[in-house]
């Protein structure tokens, strides 16, 4: 579905390309997790993704056409909810009958059941209405235009503990094999349940590019006050408890992904993390 080659940018103030020469492959009917320390491009990443960008170099393929010329067909089946946005202060209903056209698959019925996820109704003035509640809204609105491709970027701040579970269930509902969600977000544990597939750059590297199937199926993912196990593994850090620990899952054994864990392993221990993932394939 999307294909970015060999892109390279640079800020017009600044000395140094925030990314450079990079390359992925994104496939349609998954929800991406991209994952990265601040700075590292990620939400440059995401306005080269959609367009709103330009390159220095290479360039951004979406169903083969680049996003740089802007076409209707493209702006009409894609979706950014940066981190920050502003709404007008004007009713919901008058928000939807100016901005649902756009998108030619946009469903006011499945607007009003995304709301409900996160326990409002259609009838609100946008002014009226919290950061929190606005995200709230605006999710629901980008997921009701079926658009195949949706970007967000910190999607989870501002909202309160019961919305980022309800964000969780919100984002399961919408999924479709014809439909690409690509997620920025520094707030893992909000997110770990609903990945397929995770993506963790630095320096304009993509360090680690896996199916959550494929991490679990390499890597053990375990809490122990053992010394042995600890000194055997791949990465610990101290908890409370003793600590968390990544092992080789060489024994086929089922545990759950512990994406902070997986991230600050793979940033400190990058090629013993990445290597068994060469070795396996």
């Amino acid at each position: 579905m999307v294909t970015i080659e060999n892109l390279s940018f640079r800020y017009r103030k600044s000395k140094h390309a925030v990314i450079h020469d990079f390359s992925l492959f994104l496939e349609k009917g998954k929800v991406y997790g991209l994952l990265g320390k601040n700075g590292a491009g990620k939400s440059t990443l995401l306005y080269l993704m959609t367009g709103l960008l330009t390159p220095k170099s290479g360039r951004v393929l979406f169903h083969d056409t680049d996003v740089r010329r802007r076409l209707p067909v493209t702006l009409q089946d894609m979706f950014l909810i940066p981190e920050e946005f502003e709404l007008p202060s004007v009713s919901l209903v008058s928000f939807i009958e100016l901005n649902g056209p756009l998108y030619p698959h946009f469903s006011k019925e499945e607007m009003v059941k995304y709301l409900h996820y996160f326990e409002m109704d259609i009838d609100v003035n946008l002014g009226a209405l919290s950061m929190g509640q606005k995200k709230k809204v605006f999710m629901s609105f980008a997921l009701a235009t079926n658009t195949s491709l949706l970007i967000m970027d910190e999607p989870t701040n501002g909202l309160d503990i019961p919305g980022k579970s309800q964000f969780r269930k919100f984002i399961a509902s919408g999924m479709s094999d014809e439909k690409t969600i690509f997620i920025s977000t520094h707030q893992v544990r909000d997110v770990d349940k609903v990945l397929d597939h995770v993506l963790i750059m630095d320096d304009s590297r993509v360090l680690l590019n896996a199916s959550t199937s494929d991490i679990c199926w390499n890597l053990l993912f375990q809490e122990s006050d053992n010394n042995e196990l600890t000194d055997r593994a791949l990465f610990a850090s101290p908890t409370v408890q003793g600590n968390s620990i990544i092992l080789p899952n060489s024994n086929g054994e089922e545990s759950e992904i512990n994406l902070e864990l997986l991230f600050n392993a793979t940033l400190a221990s990058t090629e013993a993390i990445t290597q068994l993932f060469h070795n396996n394939k």
